[in-house]
This record gives structure tokens, sequence and C-alpha cells, in this order.
């Protein structure tokens, strides 16, 4: 199946899992990963780094999932396992050959947010 939002789905499912064998497929050889943490790693320092993760995220709630051209644009709340705060994501999704070649990751929030409602939190 190459709908590029079922692929993004099934890599977040897969994520959450902890299943390599199945997002293996959906993540492109020539692979690169950006966040703020991250400047174009690879597919292998991505599977090393980030994939682990994964133990502490117990599942995601899509906010959007956009497709646009080859892009899929994703927004997810992650709950964390038990004691953690939650957070949300945005992440750019590039897609070739019905596989991700390409993650943009944009994080910060915590969830429940630490402003009050209307307000901010100086730096």
């Amino acid at each position: 199946m190459t709908d590029p939002i079922d692929i993004a789905r099934r890599c977040y499912q897969a994520y959450i899992d902890g299943d390599r064998a199945a997002i293996e497929p959906l993540i492109a050889e020539e692979f690169t990963f950006t966040s703020p943490r991250d400047n174009l790693i690879d597919r292998a320092t991505y599977f090393a780094r980030c994939l682990p993760n994964h133990r502490q995220i117990t599942g995601f709630s899509f906010v959007r999932l956009i497709a646009h051209a080859d892009c899929v644009i994703v927004t997810y709340e992650g709950q964390q396992s038990e004691g953690r705060r939650g957070f949300r994501n945005t992440e750019v999704l590039r897609m070739r050959d019905g596989k991700i070649a390409e993650a943009e990751v944009y994080f910060g929030w915590s969830l429940p947010h630490a402003a009050a409602l209307g307000g901010f939190i100086d730096h």
C-alpha cells in the first residue's frame, strides 16, 4: 500500500509497538532524520538513537495528518509511561517510492502546557 497517510500511521504504530521489523520496510535506505537535537542523521543512527525511546511512549493521538505533494504533515500528542508528562510534536515526513525518506521533527510542547491559558513563560 502506498497511501502516504497509511504509511505514516503504520510507522507510528510500529514505533509504539517497538516492532523494528514492521518499521524497516517503511523507512527508505537513504532516510535522514532532523530534529532540534539531530542534524540529518542517517537510517542506522536513527534506529540506534531514536527507536529505543519507544519504551517511554505508550501511544499517539493524531491532531492532524495532512498529505501534501510528497509530504505528510503530522501533529500528534504523545502519551508517556506513568509519571511522565505528555508532549506534542509536529513532523514533516517526505515520501519517496512508498517509503519515508526524510523526517523533520519540531517539538517542545509539554502537556499539560506549562503556561497558563492566555499566558506565557519568561525565559
